[in-house]
Formats: C-alpha cells, structure tokens, sequence
C-alpha cells in the first residue's frame, strides 16, 4: 500500500528561472514563507536538511537524483514532529516542463505506507508554499510572507 500526493501547477517563467528558485537558499527562503532555511549542495547524493531560523530542525533527506534543470529527487523525512518521523522516509519528486511561456511544475510526494499522516499533511502543505512560489516568480512578490505557521499546523 502506498500513499501520495501529486501537485500540479503552471507558472508563467522559463524552467531556468524556476530551478534557481527552487534551488538557491535566498529565494527558497522567500517562498517558503521565511522562517526556514535549506542546507543542500544540490548534487546526487548529497544531504539536504531543512531547518528553523532558532535552530530547531524541521525535515532532512538526500539528494536521490538531480538533473537540472528537469528534475529533483528527495528522500525526505519530518525532524519536527515524532509521529510524522516514526514514518520514516518519504520520496518527493520535483519535474518541471516548458510549457509555451509556462512551466509545468509537478510534485509527488510519496511513501510505502497506506494513510499517511505525513502525506496528509503535505497535503495541505504544498499548495501554500507552490501558491509562493508562483506568485513570487510571477509578481516579484510572494502571497503570503508568514505561511510557515499554517504549514505547521497541517501536520509539518
């Protein structure tokens, strides 16, 4: 049994723009919601670790495949909240596709466990941090400057 949740949504930008937004900690900062920092060299194999500002870990994984500007693939788990680690890893995979003046931008989070709460709560999740990024790249400007706190209480 399996849980997953796909994400799909189009933004007006080249992929290369999209990349460097989901690849460089100063923007990832922004549409994240502030609050969060990602440590990651962004190369196969490496780790990657997202944390709070006070120091507090929040989620953490590997770099599984990487193929700019394309395709990212985390094994990603919860640091934050013990039921959600007790599930151990999940797999989130990041595709972008040129799509005339849009990008086709598509996020499977999954794990091999039926009713996942982590998926659950990603669930929730993505669409406020994707709805970010999107605004962020498509007005300068992101929609919502403090959504860290709604994405904790989804479950994050």
């Amino acid at each position: 049994m399996k849980s997953a949740f796909v994400y799909v949504s189009y933004i007006k930008t080249t992929r290369g723009q999209l990349w460097h937004a989901l690849t460089d900690q100063a923007m990832i900062k922004q549409w994240w919601g502030g609050g969060l920092n990602i440590q990651c060299d962004w190369e196969a194999g490496s780790q990657w670790a997202m944390g709070y500002d006070d120091g507090r870990p929040a989620d953490s994984g590997e770099i599984l495949e990487i193929l700019p500007p394309e395709r990212i693939v985390i094994k990603w788990r919860n640091e934050s909240k013990a039921e959600l680690k007790a599930e151990g890893y999940t797999r989130c995979e990041i595709e972008l596709e040129q799509m005339n003046e849009a990008v086709k931008l598509k996020i499977t989070h999954s794990i091999d466990l039926a009713d996942s709460r982590f998926i659950e709560a990603v669930s929730g999740g993505w669409p406020l941090i994707i709805s970010n990024l999107k605004s962020l790249l498509e007005t300068g400007e992101v929609a919502m400057k403090e959504i860290t706190n709604s994405y904790g209480k989804s479950g994050k």
